[in-house]
């Protein structure tokens, strides 16, 4: 155990040097000579990342994420309940505004050229455009859905006729980039046309709850799948008259009770590129005792049995014939915290009196935050068979992955045959990209 204790640290110590020095990788610095395609890189950014977080578009190039990245998923589009896609400008939901409307200064512009209002694409999508032309090997998809926005998923994909209007009107509107026209002139025929390369389908959850006001009915998992059929179809047909291939991915759940309520296991790989698993929430505030957000292996003495952690999850897929080389492992840049805690010890798995307090909600801070802590009285604590770690000052705990675990996480993709990682979300890493870094240096691809 010491001898494994003291190799992991000298490798998590060389993983971070490393991760400071790398020079920025090439465009196709994901071909890997063990996997012909390379691994999957695949980052969320957030349309509101814009705001509170200071997160411009122009951040994933400047951090040098960008260059180590092989996908970027927007972060959302909506479903209406009528079921089909569209940009939601209502209050306090959607934000065309930072979609395509915003006039983007030249300080926060990819190329330093300021945006003029009116213009057909502003705001993040023109900045996404952007990104791909300073680094043509990447691919931005649009992600529908997310814990807010599948409200009405199973309307969409409830018949077949449904499921062709829905498929239909998404790639109309970002494949195709046909944007309503905004106050000032934004949008119109084509003006997104070339922003996104596929879509990625973030359902939470088909046949199983999720936020409060979700339609759910049990036919969700087989039409779920007729669902993947259809964008498939209508992607494959668009992309024969475009000569591009167009990606079709799915966000899946680590609970395998929900896996078995929502999904026909090995047939929805048919029609996927590949799929990102859930790999962190596995605990929050929202429980009474502190514990593991994101643990790669259930940690010995865990109060809960069963439990989650990222293992579980990937077994529970293959168990259900989901292909390994179609398997990308999420990756968490945020801690779950609470506070309150007493028992003593470390911390871990001890009474709370809540959620900590924190920048943006309670019970949730970004790793670049998370990570100046130890400046202020915090203590790094380390499950190294469990593969992860946790924060504590003898009141506040938060569960995170730092750059020790994230490396564990890639040896354990590349051990197991994985397709890759995936980042929720990539406004919570800090300024030189330190976690992503780490994971294109644990993949092999610096």
């Amino acid at each position: 155990m010491r001898t494994f204790r003291r190799r992991l640290t000298a490798l998590a110590a060389l993983a971070t040097a490393l991760v400071a020095v790398a020079p920025p990788a090439a465009a196709n610095a994901g071909d890997h000579p063990g996997r012909p395609a390379g691994y999957h890189r695949v980052g969320y950014f957030t349309q509101w990342g814009i705001y509170g977080r200071a997160f411009p578009v122009k951040k994933l190039d400047t951090s040098g994420a960008a260059s180590r990245l092989t996908h970027v998923n927007y972060a959302f589009g909506n479903v209406s309940e009528d079921g089909r896609c569209y940009v939601d400008g209502g209050p306090g939901e959607g934000d065309a505004w930072a979609d395509y409307q915003r006039p983007v200064p030249a300080d926060e512009s990819v190329d330093g050229v300021a945006d003029t209002w009116g213009e057909p694409l502003n705001g993040n999508f023109g900045q996404l455009a952007k990104l791909k032309a300073a680094h043509p090997g990447l691919q931005v998809l649009i992600s529908l859905g997310g814990w807010s926005w599948s409200t009405y998923f199973s309307n969409a994909a409830r018949t077949d006729s449904s499921r062709k209007a829905f498929v239909a009107s998404c790639i109309d509107l970002y494949l195709k980039g046909n944007l309503p026209v905004l106050d000032g002139g934004s949008g119109g025929p084509g003006a997104a046309d070339g922003v996104f390369d596929g879509i990625d389908l973030d359902w939470e959850w088909p046949n199983w709850p999720g936020d409060s006001d979700n339609v759910i009915r049990p036919e969700d998992r087989e039409n779920f799948t007729k669902l993947l059929a259809e964008f498939r179809r209508q992607l494959d047909a668009y992309g024969r008259k475009a000569r591009k291939h167009y990606a079709l991915t799915a966000f899946l759940p680590a609970n395998p009770a929900a896996m078995d309520a929502g999904y026909e296991g090995r047939e929805i790989f048919r029609y996927l590129d590949f799929a990102t698993v859930q790999g962190y929430d596995f605990h929050g505030a929202w429980d009474a005792v502190t514990n593991q957000q994101s643990a790669l292996r259930v940690p010995a003495g865990a109060p809960d049995s069963p439990d989650f952690s990222a293992e579980v999850a990937i077994d529970g897929w293959i168990a259900r014939g989901a292909p390994r080389g179609k398997l990308v492992l999420g990756i968490p840049y945020y801690g779950r915290g609470w506070t309150g805690v007493t028992g003593g010890g470390n911390g871990l798995f001890q009474p709370a009196a809540g959620p900590a307090p924190a920048t943006f909600e309670a019970g949730y801070e970004d790793y670049r935050r998370l990570k100046t802590l130890t400046g202020e009285g915090f203590t790094v604590h380390r499950d190294l068979r469990g593969g992860h770690a946790w924060l504590f000052d003898g009141t506040t705990f938060w569960t995170y992955d730092d750059p020790a675990v994230v490396l564990q996480k890639t040896w354990y993709i590349r051990r197991t045959g994985l397709a890759g990682a995936m980042m929720w979300s990539l406004d919570g890493d800090d300024d030189n990209a330190t976690l992503t870094r780490t994971i294109a240096v644990g993949l092999g691809t610096p």
